[in-house]
């Protein structure tokens, strides 16, 4: 399997785990703000500061989103390229988020997939505070009670990232379900270390819900490749079921681009997929 050198010490944990609750609700996302403030009203009414979503339908103007890159320092391993600014709305296809707090404050990590109004079908890092709601979008969402995604310090890859942590704050729904809220390190590979997480708890049938990272290239179970080692990726459907030997299967179908600004979909195979920065994701037993 490929791997990643970062320039920061290895860290000891690669896989953390929160345990949370989930509550799902369905939004609509009105025009005429950023996604990040629109985002933080919506969820605002259900006490909730950490979520995951999916996002679909509607557009975006103005919006601006970077891809990814390669570093042209040793201060990091890989980075993200200049800002790219829409020159006319952008049609959202899909998107998955997470969201919650950095600084004390609301903040997301947003990859998409998106047709530009000429005609160009793209995948990138949606920048959150230029990325303007220009008609409804729909927004299927994952609200966290019991853990909270923060915006942390990471010494190993030295970028600010999105940690689960544990909190005592309750939403205001009571049926939540008990749920895991994850964060992947590098190097470890995203379907075994899922279902290495569902083994522990016991979880035999689950969903996978948000789904933001990166892995190093792509392998996927068809055997197609993708060489190139700097991706960003968003998880379309995901769901982990029993093998027929009574184990955890997860089947993880991504679509990404890669630094070269080529994109892929497919199903991951398993074994295969190394994290390259960081992968978030909450895992809702069935």
């Amino acid at each position: 399997m490929r791997s990643i050198l970062h320039p920061g010490e290895i860290a000891a944990e690669r896989v953390q785990v929160v345990q949370t609750a989930a509550k799902q609700a369905e939004l609509a996302l009105a025009p005429g703000r950023s996604l990040l403030d629109t985002l933080a009203d919506a969820l605002a009414p259900y006490g909730a500061t950490s979520a995951v979503l999916s996002l679909k339908g509607g557009s975006f103007f103005p919006f601006a989103y970077v891809m990814p890159a390669t570093s042209k320092t040793p201060d990091h391993a890989v980075y993200f390229s200049e800002r790219f600014d829409a020159v006319g709305p952008a049609r959202l296809e899909f998107g998955t988020v997470t969201y919650g707090q950095r600084d004390g404050r609301p903040w997301l990590h947003c990859h998409a997939t998106w047709i530009e109004s000429e005609g160009t079908r793209r995948c990138g890092h949606v920048l959150p505070d230029a990325a303007i709601i220009s008609e409804t979008l729909h927004a299927s969402v994952c609200l966290l009670e019991g853990a909270e995604f923060h915006v942390r310090p990471n010494a190993e890859t030295n970028f600010p990232l999105f940690k689960p942590e544990p909190t005592a704050r309750r939403i205001s729904e009571p049926s939540a379900k008990d749920s895991l809220a994850v964060r992947l390190a590098p190097n470890v590979d995203v379907c075994t270390a899922i279902e290495d997480i569902c083994l522990e708890h016991g979880i035999s049938d689950a969903t996978i819900q948000g789904g933001v990272g990166s892995i190093v290239g792509t392998v996927f179970d068809d055997g197609w490749t993708v060489d190139p080692f700097v991706t960003e990726v968003l998880i379309r459907s995901g769901r982990v079921r029993e093998d027929p030997h009574g184990a955890p299967l997860a089947e993880i179908d991504v679509t990404l681009v890669d630094f070269t600004g080529n994109m892929a979909e497919g199903r991951l195979l398993r074994g295969a997929n190394p994290v390259l920065v960081t992968f978030e994701l909450v895992l809702v037993p069935v």
